[in-house]
């Protein structure tokens, strides 16, 4: 039987339980109750081991990450050195059977310089965000703020 079974059965069992008194429904609400909690272990068990794997895999993601940035960066102070280089030779154009490296100019970009000096029909407004943790800190203390409200939920907690 499914977990969601069990938990139905033993609930359904549970309400004629208070009406009669019997040993055969006792005895079958604890077995009901020990097939809920051997499922609940074996659930719980399963979500360690992929927690587990979760976290493997995050810090491989992190490992490959540090990684590829790494190269990247192998990647941009190669080609700064090969354009010094060929700046230095006076060379604009290499062109080999197999490859062709050329400088070139890159598109026009904009760089600030003083932020504050841009007119404001440059600037992008930023939408407001709420502070919930300060929010929060307020609730607890008891003070009352407009617009929220403290809300308490339950979540399963597996040691």
């Amino acid at each position: 039987m499914k977990l969601y079974e069990l938990a139905q059965n033993y609930a359904e069992l549970l309400e004629i339980a208070e009406e009669i008194e019997s040993d055969a429904l006792v005895d079958t609400l604890e077995a009901l109750q020990d097939a809920i909690e051997d499922k609940a272990e074996n659930i719980a068990k399963l979500i360690k081991n992929l927690e587990a794997d979760a976290k493997i895999i995050k810090e491989e993601e992190q490992r490959l990450a540090e990684r590829r940035r790494a190269i990247e960066a192998k990647v941009d102070k190669l080609k700064t050195y090969l354009q010094e280089q060929l700046e230095i030779a006076g060379l604009q154009k290499v062109k080999r059977p197999t490859i062709t490296v050329a400088i070139q100019a890159n598109p026009p970009s904009v760089e600030v310089v003083d932020e504050t000096a841009i007119p404001s029909d440059f600037l992008i407004p930023q939408p407001a965000k709420v502070d919930k943790k300060s929010i929060l800190e307020r609730l607890k203390k008891g003070e009352s703020v407009p617009g929220v409200a403290l809300k308490q939920t339950k979540g399963v907690r597996i040691r």
